[in-house]
């Protein structure tokens, strides 16, 4: 099946590398044209590049450094887009970073800086492009989000109950956003090769490569391996095209048997 978004203006978060950066590429592949935003210029600029590089016709990529923590920022990028690609419509939530620890060393500004970064960028990027998407009747919104989201263990906040209430979110939009078309899904992610993977290996400081740190990791989950960042960036574009007309609502595991939850 050959998936075309053709004439769409995509928006995606955190996409200077990984999970974000894979998106972009593929919804660029598909004929979009392609915001990405990311807190540091150099990455993104990079990402950028790269991905213009590949030269597809009628495709645009176009970088936009932009703290999504920060209100006022989302607020002018937002303008920018706008200006640059055409109204908003198809939203990738994916900004995050790994914030796991027990609950009793979880300060109120460790608390306020996950909910900012994860929670109220979501909303308040949703909040910009919704009434576009109203008028037009189509839009697509997509939370990348964790596992932990529905099955969140012990020592994991404040990333857990951020993701949750994201969770959250994304069945409360999907309800107001069906009858004009607009979709909701959330993507729940598991082990996938990514720049939270490196910093992992980094922190534990073993004698292991990283290959094979990923490989031995990989081993114990229910496939046998770790996910391809490329992997999610195929279901996210199958979420943001037609093909996925009727689907909305829903938390997708993106783990490749991980989880015990459905």
């Amino acid at each position: 099946m050959e998936i075309s978004l053709t004439g769409r203006t995509a928006l995606v978060t955190g996409a200077s590398m990984g999970l974000g950066y894979a998106t972009a590429k593929a919804f660029y592949l598909a004929g979009a044209r392609v915001a990405i935003l990311a807190r540091r210029e150099g990455p993104l600029e990079e990402a950028a590049e790269n991905i213009r590089a590949l030269s597809i016709d009628g495709a645009q990529i176009k970088p936009f450094v932009c703290d999504v923590s920060n209100p006022e920022q989302i607020g002018e990028t937002h303008d920018r887009v706008i200006a640059d690609l055409g109204s908003v419509d198809i939203l990738v939530n994916n900004a995050g970073q790994s914030a796991a620890m027990p609950f009793l060393e979880v300060s109120d500004e460790a608390w306020q800086t996950d909910l900012d970064l994860k929670l109220f960028a979501a909303i308040r990027l949703t909040r910009l492009v919704w009434p576009k998407m109203l008028a037009n009747r189509w839009g697509r919104v997509i939370n990348v989000l964790n596992t932990a989201a529905k099955a969140p263990p012990p020592n994991s906040a404040p990333t857990s109950v951020t993701r949750a209430a994201g969770m959250a979110l994304t069945k409360v939009l999907a309800g107001e956003g069906a009858p004009d078309n607009i979709l909701v899904n959330a993507m729940l992610i598991g082990f996938i090769k990514s720049d939270q993977i490196r910093r992992m290996h980094e922190s534990r400081g073993g004698e292991q490569s990283l290959e094979e740190f990923m490989v031995a990791a990989g081993e114990r989950l229910p496939m046998g391996r770790m996910g391809e960042a490329e992997e999610c960036g195929a279901l996210a574009l199958f979420l943001a095209s037609d093909a996925a007309s009727y689907v909305t609502g829903c938390a997708i595991n993106m783990d490749g048997g991980l989880s015990k939850v459905v």
